[in-house]
């Protein structure tokens, strides 16, 4: 599918050559979030805030309303999501976490379990630190990378319902729901699983809250896969999905399409009030929550355009079309392929290297040595140390190749193929890594390696 857009402006980017790349990534610590935008030629770390804003977009930049409460722009924003998602209340948020801050401090209490349908880093970390543990109740099939289970994002009803007879619905604050779930592979969750869970949790009195940080991209596969909705709008499809949640924390700077910004949405006015006293202290206020007037402006114009079917669809076939060119070439991905990224099997480029001695950290330097292109770790770094201080040992040992949306071209992506297909064929004799410098959390952030002997 042809991109849906015209180019109306371009940036350089740096092409470097393979000694000036092994300078970079040993001043980096072998640690591609360390590299610096100079060092990187294709950049697919994250599709967090490095997307493209549409004219549009930049328009509304424009009208920014900077007054200090009751900007224009947050009535914007809240009617946007009132009409697209159907919640009544919205606070702003400076990004994802911020939302993921406030969620978890007034919804916790120290002893709580909050099942989810996998973890991802931040949101764990601050459910954690709010006294929660976390429990995984996702499908066995997505800790399965050659499993071509179409939403392999699904919660498993029966591991959700042990879970509540264990502990008790009383000490389960809420159910946390990723659509789609990022370290699965970009996985999505039917709209049947949703309904599901919704009517098991409300049989108990749990709340759903969604992480809805690519929820267009999850409604598209649901379009695509899952039968009664194929004729359905995008549009439609997403407030169907969230008529199935209580609330939701969102990462303006994915599915929002911008480069900043995100919010919690509720429907329980007492949780409202308790998230509009917290986020004064921790964001500003609820009127613009660590956003400015103009970025609200963005975030709520470009909340519209992303349930534009054309412009999602073909994002996901940006997506499939480096998946399936990899899968030509015999290299290991995560199957099916996923609506935000194309995931990377380090166990099977690396089966000589222990997972404590970081594959996928090793494989994410090895793509960027002979290419260019800059990807991410999501294995065993990323997974972090458990409360006695011991190696999480995740089943997926992943790299992330993600691309950002409205920015790169199909050339580049064969650009990327080659990159991967090189690392691929001089796979044997690359060695694992050890810790030079660990952070107590978070640690795939700001962590540096060097190669074993």
């Amino acid at each position: 599918m042809a991109e849906p857009y015209k180019i109306k402006m371009v940036e350089p980017i740096a092409v470097t050559t393979r000694e000036q790349r092994e300078e970079a990534i040993k001043r980096a610590g072998y640690n591609t979030f360390l590299l610096t935008t100079e060092d990187v030629y294709i950049d697919l770390l994250t599709d967090s805030g490095t997307n493209a804003m549409s004219d549009n977009q930049w328009a509304g930049l424009m009208l920014g309303d900077e007054a200090y409460a009751g900007s224009k722009n947050f009535r914007h924003l809240e009617q946007a999501v009132r009409e697209l998602y159907g919640f009544k209340y919205v606070v702003p948020t400076h990004q994802g976490r911020g939302a993921e801050n406030l969620l978890s401090q007034i919804m916790i209490k120290q002893g709580d379990y909050v099942p989810g349908n996998m973890y991802f880093t931040t949101t764990r970390l601050h459910q954690e630190l709010n006294g929660a543990i976390f429990r995984d109740v996702i499908i066995d099939e997505a800790h399965e990378p050659e499993n071509e289970h179409p939403f392999k994002g699904n919660i498993d009803l029966n591991k959700l319902q042990a879970l509540i007879d264990e502990v008790g619905p009383e000490r389960i604050p809420y159910i946390c729901l990723a659509v789609t779930v990022n370290l699965a592979g970009g996985q999505p969750v039917s709209m049947e699983n949703m309904k599901a869970v919704y009517e098991l949790a409300h049989k108990y009195g749990i709340k759903v809250m969604f992480d809805a940080t690519r929820c267009v991209e999850n409604a598209c596969f649901i379009k695509h896969r899952e039968p009664g909705y194929e004729n359905k709008s995008i549009r439609e499809i997403v407030k169907e999905m969230f008529s199935y949640a209580d609330g939701c924390t969102m990462s303006g700077k994915k599915d929002g399409i911008v480069n900043i910004g995100g919010f919690l949405a509720l429907n329980d006015e007492e949780l409202y009030q308790k998230a509009t006293a917290l986020v004064v202290v921790y964001e500003g206020m609820p009127s613009y929550g660590g956003m400015s007037g103009r970025d609200m402006e963005a975030l709520a114009r470009g909340l519209y355009e992303a349930v534009d079917y054309n412009y999602v669809a073909h994002r996901l076939d940006q997506v499939k079309y480096l998946g399936d060119k990899l899968i030509a070439e015999g290299i290991p991905v995560v199957k099916p392929i996923g609506g935000h990224a194309v995931f990377l099997d380090a166990r099977q480029f690396y089966p000589h290297i222990p997972q404590d001695q970081f594959p996928a950290q090793m494989l994410a330097a090895q793509v960027y040595l002979e290419s260019g292109v800059r990807s991410m770790e999501r294995g065993i770094v990323s997974a972090g140390r458990d409360p006695e201080g011991n190696h999480r040992f995740p089943k997926l040992e992943l790299v992330r190749l993600t691309i950002p949306r409205r920015v790169y071209t199909y050339a580049h992506l064969d650009v990327v193929v080659d990159g991967v297909k090189a690392a691929w064929n001089n796979r044997h004799n690359v060695p694992g890594l050890r810790f030079v410098y660990e952070p107590p959390v978070l640690r795939f952030f700001t962590a540096r390696f060097e190669p074993l002997k």
